[in-house]
């Protein structure tokens, strides 16, 4: 498995403003957009090109535009707070959804609804901002590699080491993006020091 750990001051800075407790929910959805937009500029850093004949306002010019057109899949609710990052990039991007539900009791993740678009042969991309015990985004990423995709990459604002050891031992060709790597799962299974339940700050729940 490759793993990305985003290296930008940006990056640093807004995952900074995430973590603080005092950061209320229009900032924190203003700062997932921002961060979600510099580590989907990383993970689709080799999509495909191909070369088409354009007309500038002085001449024609052959110039590179995307061969292929990934498709983006979050994993709600959580993940939606990264979704409009990628569809303002890519517009005509096709869009799945996976609904997960966590039990507070267990941390085991209970699936309520599923859609996706054609997977074959195409570039995947997962979102979910928070990779704690790993459950929910191996649960998904099994999903997709039944569809037969040609890659698999996974989005994330801030992993556990606990959840990025479980992909790497369930998924050995995943491709995953992280803000940051934490240091560890307390009692509860939350992400130390973390930000908190991500879904909740993101839409000002209790």
């Amino acid at each position: 498995m490759k793993l990305t750990i985003l290296d930008h001051p940006l990056g640093s800075h807004f995952l900074s403003r995430l973590r603080d407790k005092d950061t209320r929910s229009a900032e924190f959805r203003d700062l997932c957009g921002k961060i979600t937009t510099i580590l989907l500029i990383e993970a689709t850093r080799d999509l495909a090109l191909k070369t088409r004949k354009i007309s500038t306002p002085l001449a024609p010019v052959s110039s590179p535009v995307l061969a292929e057109r990934p498709v983006v899949i979050p994993i709600l609710r959580a993940g939606l707070g990264m979704l409009e990052a990628f569809t303002r990039m890519l517009p005509d991007v096709d869009v799945g959804y996976v609904g997960l539900e966590r039990d507070e009791r267990t941390a085991v993740a209970n699936r309520y609804y599923q859609k996706f678009p054609d997977l074959e042969n195409r570039t995947v991309i997962v979102l979910d901002p928070m990779l704690a015990t790993g459950g929910s985004a191996s649960q998904t990423i099994r999903l997709v590699y039944q569809r037969s995709p040609s890659r698999v990459k996974f989005v994330c604002v801030i992993a556990a080491p606990e959840g990025v050891r479980k992909l790497k031992k369930d998924f050995p060709n995943l491709e995953v993006f992280t803000a940051a790597v934490d240091k560890k799962l307390n009692a509860n299974r939350y992400i130390v020091p973390g930000l908190g339940d991500f879904g909740d700050r993101l839409y000002g729940t209790p």
